[in-house]
């Protein structure tokens, strides 16, 4: 099969895995807020141990803009503890609350309203929130038309041959944003479908190409396990447990892992 050029290509790759898999329902999440706070503490660990920070976030009241950036900054470091580097992702934490503080009054709903490129520029100045964190919040808790790149995404594009893998992020984002439908349901399926993907067939350390729904487009020197490590992942498999089940998506709790830079 003669592959098409890569802006045409991704597309197709949409469509199949659409196809294949169906809609992905990320990212559920009971407040914006919550998936803000997922969205940082789940940096460089396992989603498991995000989920006890959360919990015990929860059960102290702090899940809530207003309430934690009240709360004494130990005692938010204490709580998220178990999501690692706890001291330095309740330090990010309250710079991002400094910062809806210093634009909106602390309105976190106005916030996430600002216009995207001010929006996006803003949560690259609070120290500790690199592009995917950034680009995580606008899509998945402001609804804003931002392709999310991770490490699963270069792995993908990169054995299919569509970039080398080192590009810079902002060049490989332009790329998928540019090629794919300017949709935000697009992009919140097209990343979270990318990720499935990944996790279940183009893996790191072997690359599983017999039965994926992107094994037509593979060119032959992809077939090789010469990925990185993700930065974003579903703990547990939880959207395959959601469609096996027939779970309503987002219902519950977030349950989505994600790792930003």
């Amino acid at each position: 099969m003669r592959r098409a050029p890569r802006a045409a290509a991704l597309p197709v790759y949409y469509r199949a895995l659409e196809r294949a898999y169906g809609p992905q329902g990320w990212w559920p999440g009971r407040t914006r807020f919550e998936v803000i706070v997922g969205a940082i503490l789940t940096q460089n660990v396992a989603w498991s141990n995000v989920e006890k920070a959360l919990r015990a976030l929860r059960a102290s009241g702090l899940l809530e803009s207003g309430r934690m950036e009240s709360a004494p900054a130990a005692r938010v470091a204490r709580l998220i503890r178990p999501a690692g580097f706890y001291r330095q992702k309740a330090r990010t934490l309250r710079a991002f609350l400094t910062d809806v503080a210093d634009a909106t009054g602390g309105d976190l709903e106005r916030y996430l309203r600002l216009p995207l490129r001010a929006l996006r520029s803003r949560l690259l100045a609070v120290r500790g929130i690199g592009p995917e964190t950034a680009d995580a919040i606008l899509l998945y808790a402001a609804g804003r038309r931002v392709f999310v790149v991770d490490a699963y995404t270069r792995r993908i594009l990169a054995r299919h041959g569509l970039i080398r893998g080192d590009e810079p992020y902002e060049e490989v984002r332009r790329l998928l944003e540019n090629s794919l439908p300017r949709s935000v349901r697009v992009y919140n399926e097209g990343h979270a479908l990318l990720v499935r993907v990944a996790r279940e067939h183009c893996r790191k350390s072997s690359a599983l190409c017999s039965g994926c729904p992107l094994e037509a487009h593979l060119p032959p020197a992809g077939r090789r396990a010469d990925g990185v490590d993700s930065a974003t992942a579903d703990p547990a498999g939880r959207i395959a447990r959601v469609r096996k089940s027939g779970a309503r998506p987002g219902v519950r709790r977030l349950t989505l892992t994600l790792c930003f830079g």
